[in-house]
């Protein structure tokens, strides 16, 4: 039965709000460098974005997110003939094919399908249910797991967009590591990968040759520019340079709105984008950052609150995935701009302009929303049916 509510949770659409008014505000003074002609041209599309992912979720909330489980094959395979249109009929941007142009917008269909992906995983874990696995009942799940997760992180590394392939790869690990696949199977994909990981780190100092094959010639001066990035300042480390100086330079206020001398002088390529955390550091200093990452924080926390309280699997794997999803982003952004990750594509949820990332992540919530909608409270305890 559809809830009577309304199909909002009043905490995440505040945090949305606030969201709303950082990310305008940020683009504005990020964008001058590339909209001189038209101050808001930037802000008003971002808004435009806005509206039509806050329509989305609202949408998706209004539907049972249980009957979707029941939908999420021909979901998934959506989403796999989107990356194959990409691969064949891609638009190409900057050395990268990663987006299908509609005319009125680009669209990227990596962003969606790390949604549709983790909808699909989460059904095939909602199937085998609570009980916990052993090893060898783990491994039939597991295969097909990493099968439904190998194919579209192959097509997303041919475009390539390394930065939202590890994204699904951590985000599918973290829906095994927290089902009830075998422990021992999660701590032996961990160990393959860090294996992996370390087979890379001795090819690169015994055998580069072998390790240029892996790692592809766009991606290795991005991590000589991050280990080193004053030696690399007028190469590959120039942009995380300059986002390192206007970040300190904003100290603990900030310099001021369009004050920032890195940003304002266009120093920082791509500060509406990718580091616009840059932008927030440098206008408004220590503690406007700081209020970002505890708008953050809150996020996470009420969708781990509303994963806490669901009664259902499949409700709760969706938190699950959502919360990895976010998780590594905001990481992985933010690390990147003040040098504690390799830089890589991945943008600021919610912050950074753009309209696919946008609406991938207001569909994320819209899904969040409907589980915490149709959760039920009882007075003697949990449901039986989700087990």
């Amino acid at each position: 039965m559809q809830s009577k509510k309304l199909p909002i949770d009043y905490t995440i659409v505040f945090l949305l709000i606030c969201f709303l008014i950082i990310s305008l505000v940020a683009i504005y003074s990020g964008s001058g460098q590339y909209a001189s002609a038209n101050p808001m041209r930037f802000v008003n599309r971002q808004l435009l974005f806005y509206g039509v992912g806050f329509i989305a979720m609202m949408v998706i909330a209004f539907f049972d997110f249980e009957l979707i489980e029941r939908w999420t094959w021909p979901i998934y395979s959506f989403g796999m003939v989107l990356l194959l249109v990409v691969e064949f009929f891609g638009e190409e941007n900057k050395g990268a094919q990663r987006w299908i142009n509609l005319g009125f917008m680009e669209l990227q269909p990596s962003e969606f399908m790390k949604i549709f992906l983790v909808l699909h995983i989460a059904a095939l874990l909602t199937k085998v249910g609570k009980q916990r696995l052993n090893f060898k009942e783990s491994i039939l799940i597991t295969l097909k797991i990493i099968i439904y997760t190998i194919l579209p992180v192959l097509l997303i590394l041919k475009q390539p967009d390394l930065g939202t392939a590890l994204m699904i790869l951590f985000t599918i690990f973290m829906l095994i590591l927290t089902s009830s696949i075998s422990i021992k199977m999660s701590a032996l994909l961990a160990a393959s990968g860090l294996s992996g990981l370390g087979a890379l780190i001795y090819l690169y100092f015994y055998n580069f040759d072998l390790f240029s094959k892996f790692i592809s010639s766009h991606q290795l001066p991005r991590i000589y520019g991050w280990l080193n990035p004053s030696e690399y300042s007028q190469g590959f480390g120039y942009q995380l340079q300059q986002a390192l100086l206007g970040i300190g330079s904003g100290q603990l206020t900030g310099s001021g709105l369009k004050q920032g001398y890195q940003i304002q002088s266009g120093r920082v390529p791509e500060a509406h984008t990718d580091f616009i955390f840059a932008v927030i550091g440098e206008d408004f200093g220590f503690l406007g950052t700081s209020i970002l990452v505890i708008l953050f924080f809150l996020l996470i926390y009420r969708i781990i609150n509303i994963a806490l309280n669901a009664n259902s699997l499949f409700g709760v794997y969706i938190c699950i995935g959502v919360i990895s999803l976010f998780t590594f982003q905001i990481f992985q952004n933010i690390g990147m701009t003040i040098g504690l990750m390799p830089i890589t594509g991945i943008a600021l949820p919610f912050i950074s302009y753009g309209g696919s990332t946008l609406l991938a992540n207001m569909m994320a919530l819209g899904l969040v929303t409907s589980v915490h909608l149709r959760t039920k409270k009882y007075m003697f305890g949990e449901e039986e049916s989700m087990e």
